[in-house]
C-alpha cells in the first residue's frame, strides 16, 4: 500500500472514530443538564465557524460574490443548522448506538432524493438497498421503545436524527454541483457562519440564563471534543480521505461509527444491545452496502456525520 493510500485510510479511520465517539460524548456532556442540547449546538456551530475562518487566513484566497454567499446561507441551513441541530437534540433523547446507526443511512437518502428531485435513474439493486435500510430504520424507531440510562425517548430521538440525515441529504442533492465550486474550507466557513447567525439569536435567552460557572471541566472538555475533533478535524480528515481513496471505500468507513458508539456507550453504561437492534443493524448495513457498491451518482460521493 502506498503512502498516498495509507494517508487516506488513516484520515477516514480518524474521522469516523471521532464521529463514533461523538454520540457518547454528547450524552455525557448533556447528562448533568448544565449544558442544554441547543447550547451545545451553538458551541459546535460557532466554534467550527471560528476555526474554519482562522484556517482560511492561511489558505489561498477565494472571492465569494454575494449571490453565492446567499446560496451558501441556504446550504448552511440544510447542511449545518438543521443537520447538526437535529443530531444533537436527537442524541439527547436516544442511545449512542442508535444515534450512530441512523446516521449510516445517509447514502440511501441521497440516492432517493436524487431520484425524486432530479429524476435520476435508480437501479433495482439501489432500490432494494433503500427498502432494506428504511425497514431497518423503522424497526429501530418503532420496535425498540425501551429506554436505557439517559435515553428518555429513543423512538423520537431516532426520528429526529433521521430528519438530520434527510436534511443533509437534501443539501447534497440541491447543492452537489455548487459545493464543488469552492474549497472545503471556504464552503465550511460560510456554512457554519450562516448557521451560527441563525442559531445564536434563537438561543440568546438560554445563553444569558446558563450558569456558566457551574459547568464542570469534563463538560467543557467534552464540548471541545465535539467542536474541535468531531467537527473541525473530522471534516478535514474526510477531505484528505476523499482525495486519496475511491468513494466506495470512503463510504464503507461509515460502518465504524455505530460499532465505536455502541462499544463506548455500553462501557459507560449509556447503552445496551437488544435483538430488535440487532435486526435493525443487519437491515441497515445490508441496505447501505447495496447502495454503496452500486452507486455511481456524483452526489453520493460525499460522506458526512451529523
Amino acid at each position: 500500500m502506498s503512502d498516498f493510500r495509507l494517508k487516506g485510510h488513516l484520515a477516514m479511520l480518524g474521522a469516523n472514530l471521532m464521529w463514533g465517539l461523538m454520540a457518547p460524548i454528547v450524552k455525557l456532556v448533556l447528562a448533568s443538564g448544565m449544558i442544554a442540547p441547543l447550547l451545545l449546538v451553538d458551541f459546535r456551530m460557532a466554534g467550527a465557524a471560528i476555526l474554519f475562518w482562522l484556517t482560511s487566513l492561511f489558505m489561498p484566497k477565494e472571492h465569494v460574490p454575494l449571490p453565492d454567499i446567499l446560496r451558501l446561507f441556504g446550504a448552511g441551513m440544510l447542511g449545518v443548522f438543521f443537520n447538526q441541530g437535529c443530531f444533537i437534540v436527537g442524541v439527547s433523547l436516544t442511545t449512542p448506538s442508535e444515534a450512530s446507526l441512523v446516521t449510516t443511512t445517509m447514502p440511501m437518502w441521497v440516492m432517493l432524493l436524487a431520484w425524486i428531485i432530479l429524476h435520476e435513474p435508480i437501479s433495482m439493486k439501489k432500490a432494494g438497498g433503500i427498502v432494506l435500510g428504511a425497514a431497518g430504520a423503522i424497526i429501530l424507531m418503532l420496535g425498540n421503545s425501551s429506554t436505557s440510562t439517559g435515553a428518555s425517548n429513543p423512538p423520537l430521538g431516532d426520528f429526529i436524527i433521521l430528519m438530520a440525515q434527510l436534511s443533509y441529504a437534501l443539501y447534497l442533492t440541491l447543492y452537489r454541483n455548487f459545493i464543488r465550486k469552492y474549497s472545503l474550507v471556504t464552503i465550511m466557513k460560510w456554512m457554519f457562519l450562516s448557521a451560527s447567525v441563525v442559531s445564536l439569536p434563537l438561543s440568546a435567552k438560554m445563553l444569558l440564563s446558563t450558569a456558566w460557572a457551574d459547568i464542570s471541566v469534563i463538560e467543557w472538555w467534552g464540548a471541545a471534543a465535539v467542536v474541535i475533533g468531531a467537527t473541525y478535524i473530522a471534516y478535514i480528515c474526510v477531505m484528505i480521505g476523499q482525495k486519496n481513496l475511491r468513494p466506495t471505500i470512503v463510504g464503507m468507513y461509515n460502518y465504524i461509527q455505530p460499532i465505536v458508539a455502541t462499544g463506548v456507550g455500553i462501557w459507560l453504561g449509556l447503552d445496551r444491545f437488544s435483538l430488535v437492534k440487532g435486526v435493525a443493524v443487519a437491515l441497515i448495513f445490508s441496505g447501505v452496502w447495496l447502495v454503496t457498491v452500486s452507486r455511481s451518482l456524483p452526489s453520493d460521493k460525499i460522506s458526512a456525520d451529523s
